[in-house]
This record gives structure tokens, C-alpha cells and sequence, in this order.
């Protein structure tokens, strides 16, 4: 199966030499996670390429972004047109974050950026298990943030299947049983979402409080428990 990864966002530059760029985040949490062989391509709109048809794509996963979904930017509205295609289609796709959010609000849902501010460090999630045909009881999953905004109305055509106090709306999945979306990013690893902290919030907030979102990051992230949730909502999509 081939996924293309639908690039709305940089790795901060001052990060650049110790971590990722974002496309190689995804395929290294979501390759070992499916039973099939993936390969991924990239399309690079945050640089200038264009927004593909979605026809032409197996799979989609759309990245998290430094702009929000109220901004007027050239390729924002292209977006909205391609998840709607892409949903109508029956496209396997996985929203993070920006992709979360940018999928909510073409589909018919409310984006702000929230009066709590930034969501950092690690935050736990309540998993709905029911909601994504599983059987096993609800349980918490522990996820690092990176957000400012938020989904406050879901989509009718969307169910909720992951929660916070913070993010009452952090995972989606769709009606159409193919697509799939969470705010939180699986895809960071510790040190990547603890230098995100220290990157945020460092000038406006007092050191204390940046080094305390950093402790959080001392407990385990069950970013590959994720990566796994996905990849087998994907298969089963395929």
C-alpha cells in the first residue's frame, strides 16, 4: 500500500540538525505497524506543490502545520476541496493535528484556537475502543501535544473516540469508515516533543513552568500503541 503524505509543515529550522522532518516522523512510527508492506511518497505543499487529485492516491496522511485553518493561505481552500474529494471517495486517510483539524473543518465541524492556550509535553487521552469497532473496554493512552488550536464541534459524519479534560475533541473517526484523525502526534518521540517545549513556550512563560512540561516527558509515550490503532484502522479501510 502506498501513502502520500500531504507535507503542510517544517520541523522548526533551529531543530533541523538533531531531529526528522515530519515525513520521516510518519513512516517511522506507522512502517513497523502494518502487517503489509507501505512505502510512502511526499507531496510537498507547504513548498509550493500543488494539491494532488486524491483520485490518483492509495492512501493519504495529511502532517500538522504552523497555520490554522482561519488563515488565507493559497493552498487552504485546495485543501478543503481535496479531503472532501478524498473523503467522498472512501480514501484511506489519517489526520494529525493541523490534519485533524483542516479534515473537521471541511467536513462540516468548528476550529478555534482555544483560550486555554498551548497543549505540550504529555498528555493522556481516554481511547473509546468502541468507537473504532474494538472490543476491548475503553483505556488511556499517552500521546505528546504540540497545539494551540483545537476542534470545539466535530462534524456530524464524525465520532469521537479519543478525549482529554484539555482536548474534549482529540481523535475522530468517520462515517465513511476510512478516515481517522487525532490532534496529539504520535509520531514525536520524547526528545522532539520535549524540545518543542522548551521552543514554545520558553520567552513568554517563566522557566519553571517549561521545565515542569518537560518532566512530563520522563514517563513513557505509548506512541507506537497509536501508530498500531492507525495502521489497523488503515488496513481495514484498504
Amino acid at each position: 500500500m502506498r501513502f502520500t503524505i500531504i507535507y503542510l509543515g517544517h520541523t522548526p529550522a533551529s531543530m533541523l540538525d538533531r531531529f526528522d522532518k515530519y515525513p520521516n516522523q510518519f513512516q517511522s512510527l506507522l512502517t513497523p505497524a502494518f502487517s503489509r508492506e507501505v512505502s510512502f511518497d511526499q507531496v510537498r505543499v507547504i513548498e509550493g506543490e500543488p494539491v494532488p487529485d486524491p483520485a490518483n492516491l492509495d492512501g493519504i496522511i495529511i502532517s500538522g502545520s504552523a497555520y490554522g485553518v482561519y488563515d488565507e493561505v493559497e493552498w487552504m481552500e485546495p485543501m478543503r476541496r481535496f479531503v472532501r474529494k478524498a473523503y467522498d471517495l472512501g480514501k484511506p486517510m489519517l489526520g494529525v493535528c493541523f490534519g485533524h483539524q483542516i479534515i473537521a473543518d471541511a467536513l462540516g465541524g468548528k476550529v478555534v484556537k482555544s483560550e486555554k492556550g498551548w497543549s505540550l509535553g504529555r498528555h493522556v487521552y481516554v481511547v473509546d475502543r468502541e468507537a473504532l469497532g474494538l472490543p476491548e473496554e475503553p483505556h488511556d493512552i499517552a500521546l505528546a501535544a504540540s497545539h494551540q488550536d483545537q476542534v470545539v464541534e466535530p462534524p456530524k459524519i464524525a465520532t469521537p473516540f479519543l478525549k482529554s479534560d484539555f482536548t474534549p475533541v482529540a481523535g475522530l473517526v468517520y462515517d465513511n469508515k476510512a478516515t481517522i484523525t487525532v490532534q496529539p502526534h504520535p509520531e514525536f518521540n520524547h526528545d522532539y516533543a520535549r524540545a518543542l517545549c522548551r521552543l514554545r513556550l520558553n520567552d513568554p512563560y517563566p522557566e519553571n513552568y517549561v521545565v515542569e512540561l518537560e518532566r512530563t516527558l520522563d514517563e513513557p509515550l505509548e506512541r507506537n500503541l497509536m501508530g498500531q490503532l492507525i495502521a489497523d484502522f488503515l488496513t481495514k479501510a484498504a
